[in-house]
């Protein structure tokens, strides 16, 4: 009996570099030469970038909500810090480590998680991330508590590059980063394991029928966005020497999904526009009003949702088709 192979051509199309994405990812290059006092902001915004695009990976393409991803984020930061402090500050290894702790713990609670649905979802992350943070705040022979991890001290970059107080290294390290990982995502959503997690946030019911095994498909993305989510985490170490209780703490998580909101979540450049939109408006904003900035920031997030739902990329999107017909 002859079995037909499966038309992978739609796929290979998706995964074709469009114009459009090549013109964004010579935005760092200009920002570099345009914003050159700016380069730690620009960095933290590449490290943001990054866990809001883990973010997106579980929540975007498999429909698994989470306000406690902070927790991965925290474990990457502290495993790199941890390194560091005791001589191993080779920034790859940090990275790596960083990667392995989170996608440790991302499986184990992963059967908790998705056990439940959207509202136990929540409450789990949510008690993982909390323990966590109570966790570090205990520890402070190890943690350093509420006054943070002190003694990180970083080598060089593949033995070359060395962190400066001018971010330039921490900058293109970040960028570089970001942009190696994007295109790991943007290889997996493109493939038949993206569609089956398309599938199985469209109709989860439906998917075992088909052949597609959800739990350990579910499983396996989002041990993947916690892999994602440890590296940054370990970023924000590596670029800042410092690891403080805020790694792990809610407002983190929270706004993360603040970000996936406004950039639109399931698109992947949604994840990097709604970090860009956010830093930029929580800075300028934070300046011209340190007091009432959150009044201002919560006025676009209403407007976004009235008048862009899928956020910015989902309105682009929407303003390219209607400019075709």
């Amino acid at each position: 009996m002859s079995t037909t192979a499966p038309d992978l051509s739609p796929l290979r199309r998706a995964a074709a570099w469009k114009t459009p994405e090549l013109i964004f990812w010579l935005l760092p290059i200009a920002a570099y030469f345009l914003f050159p006092k700016s380069l730690s902001l620009l960095s933290q915004m590449a490290i943001t970038a990054l866990f809001a695009l883990s973010l997106d990976l579980i929540l975007g393409y498999a429909g698994i909500v989470s306000l406690g991803h902070a927790a991965f984020f925290g474990l990457g930061a502290y495993a790199a810090g941890f390194l560091a402090k005791y001589g191993y500050g080779d920034p790859l290894l940090g990275l790596a480590v960083g990667a392995l702790v989170a996608a440790i713990v991302g499986y184990i609670t992963s059967f908790l998680v998705l056990r439940g649905s959207d509202l136990t979802r929540l409450m789990v992350t949510l008690g993982v991330a909390m323990m966590l943070y109570e966790a570090a705040n205990k520890l402070t022979e190890f943690t350093g508590g509420v006054d943070g991890l002190q003694g990180v001290e970083m080598h060089q970059v593949i033995g070359l590059f060395g962190f400066d107080l001018y971010g330039k290294t921490a900058y293109w390290y970040s960028i570089g980063v970001l942009f190696v990982l994007f295109c790991l995502a943007r290889r997996v959503v493109n493939s038949p394991f993206g569609l089956s997690l398309r599938g199985i946030k469209q109709n989860v019911r439906r998917m075992p029928a088909i052949g597609a095994p959800v739990n350990g498909r579910l499983t396996a993305v989002y041990t993947l966005g916690a892999a994602y989510a440890g590296i940054a985490g370990a970023l924000l170490t590596q670029t800042t020497q410092f690891v403080s209780l805020d790694v792990l703490s809610f407002p983190r998580s929270a706004e993360l999904m603040l970000m996936l909101v406004l950039g639109g979540s399931g698109r992947l450049y949604g994840a990097l526009i709604g970090t860009m939109v956010f830093m930029v408006a929580h800075h300028y904003l934070s300046d011209l009003n340190p007091q009432y900035w959150q009044f201002w920031l919560g006025a676009v997030l209403v407007l976004v949702v009235l008048f862009a739902r899928d956020g910015v990329m989902g309105l682009a999107q929407k303003m390219i088709k209607a400019g075709k017909s």
